[in-house]
C-alpha cells in the first residue's frame, strides 16, 4: 500500500446525563479526544475517555497525538497492525487512553477498508453476546431508589459501592427491583474482616459478583477474602494491562477488561486469551464513553462472560450510532469496522 497515515484529533466533552459518583469521586463531565485516521481517502474513528483518576487530560492526549502523527505517517500501511500498535505503544509510558484510540481508530479502517465488523473478521458469534450491566452511582437512597425504576428494562444492575451508606443503597434498590446486581467497591473498603461480612449479606441480595473490593495492590488481603467468599471477586483497578494478568490467578476469580485502560482492542484481546489460560473469568468494561469506543468493545463481547457497556448510556451527546443494549443484550451490527456511523 503507499501513501501516509494521516492522524487528526479534536477534544470533545462527554456531558453525562447525571452526576456519577463513586467510592473516590464525582464528576458530570468527561474529557475526551475524538480521534480519525485517514489513509487512501477513507477514514477509521477511535476514541480517548479520560475520567481525571486515569491521569490523562485532553492536553496530554494532544501531546502523544502530536508524537504518534509522523510515526504512523512512516508506517504507511494500517493492515500491519501489530508493528504499529506496538511502536505507538512505545512512544511514552502510560496515555492508554490516547493508545487506545489510535487502536480503535486503526482497527476500524481495517475493517472498512475489508467491508466487515471485527467480530466477524474474528469469527466470533455476535448471537453470543452477554446481557450488560446498567450502572447505579452513590447518591442517595431516594435517588438510587428511582434510578433503579427507570433501569427497570435492563436484567442486570451494576452498583457503585464502598461507602458506609453500602446497606442503605442496596435496601433501597430491593425495594423497588428484584433484578439480578453486581456490586462494585471501587477500592472503597478497607477491613478485610468487614469485607467478608458485607459480602455475606449481599449474597443474600441477589449480589451475583463483587468488583476491586480493596486498594489495588492489596493483593494479600484480597486472595484471603476470596477464600471465604460466597461470591466472585473480579479485579479492575488491579488489573491494567496485560502483564497484570498472571499475577492476578488466585487472587481473584476474574478481571474487567477496559479498553482506556489497555491501549485498546488488540491488548484486550490478548488479555482474554490469557485469562482464559489461567481459568479466570472476563468481564469487558468501560468508562463514560461515547458509542464509537463501546461499539469497539462490543466487538469482543462473544468472548466474555459479563459485560459492563452502558457507557454511552449515561452521556446526553453521544456524537456516534452503532452497537446497541436490545432487551438488556449487547447487540452487535454488521457494519464495517468497528460497526458505528457518525449521527
Amino acid at each position: 500500500m503507499f501513501g501516509c497515515m494521516l492522524l487528526r484529533w479534536s477534544p470533545y466533552t462527554l456531558e453525562l446525563r447525571q452526576p456519577f459518583t463513586t467510592a473516590t469521586q464525582s464528576r458530570t463531565a468527561t474529557p475526551a479526544m475524538l480521534v480519525e485516521v485517514e489513509h487512501e481517502g477513507l477514514v477509521g474513528h477511535g476514541e480517548a475517555a479520560m475520567p481525571p483518576y486515569l491521569g490523562e487530560s485532553q492536553a496530554s492526549a494532544s501531546a502523544f497525538f502530536a508524537a504518534a502523527a509522523p510515526l504512523l505517517a512512516s508506517h504507511r500501511d494500517p493492515f500491519l497492525l501489530e508493528d504499529v500498535l506496538r511502536d505507538s505503544d512505545a512512544l511514552a509510558p502510560g496515555n492508554t487512553a490516547a493508545k487506545a484510540a489510535i487502536d480503535i481508530a486503526l482497527h476500524d479502517w481495517v475493517g472498512r477498508r475489508l467491508g466487515a465488523p471485527w467480530h466477524r473478521l474474528w469469527g466470533l458469534d455476535p448471537r453470543r453476546t452477554p446481557v450488560t450491566s446498567f450502572t447505579l452511582g452513590i447518591d442517595t437512597p431516594e435517588v438510587v431508589r428511582e434510578k433503579a425504576r427507570a433501569a427497570g428494562d435492563y436484567r442486570l444492575l451494576k452498583v457503585k459501592l464502598g461507602r458506609d451508606s453500602d446497606r442503605e443503597l442496596i435496601t433501597a434498590i430491593r425495594s423497588v427491583s428484584s433484578t439480578p446486581l453486581i456490586v462494585d467497591a471501587n477500592q472503597g473498603w478497607t477491613d478485610r474482616e468487614d469485607a467478608l461480612r458485607q459480602i455475606e449479606w449481599l449474597a443474600s441480595q441477589d449480589v451475583r459478583l463483587v468488583e476491586q473490593p480493596f486498594a489495588r495492590d492489596r493483593l494479600e488481603d484480597t486472595a484471603w477474602l476470596r477464600e471465604r467468599s460466597p461470591l466472585p471477586l473480579f479485579a479492575d483497578e488491579s488489573c491494567q494491562r496485560l502483564s497484570d494478568v498472571p499475577r492476578l490467578a488466585g487472587v481473584f476469580d476474574g478481571i474487567n477488561v477496559k479498553l482506556m485502560k489497555c491501549t485498546g482492542l488488540r491488548e484486550a484481546r490478548a488479555m482474554i486469551t490469557v485469562a482464559r489460560a489461567l481459568n479466570l473469568k472476563v468481564m469487558l468494561g468501560c468508562m463514560t464513553e461515547t458509542s464509537c469506543a463501546i461499539s469497539a468493545a462490543a466487538q469482543l463481547s462473544p468472548l466474555v462472560d459479563w459485560a459492563d457497556l452502558d457507557g454511552a448510556l449515561l452521556i446526553r451527546n453521544d456524537p456516534f450510532e452503532g452497537a446497541r443494549i436490545v432487551d438488556g443484550k449487547v447487540t452487535l451490527t454488521d457494519l464495517p469496522g468497528i460497526g458505528i456511523v457518525r449521527r
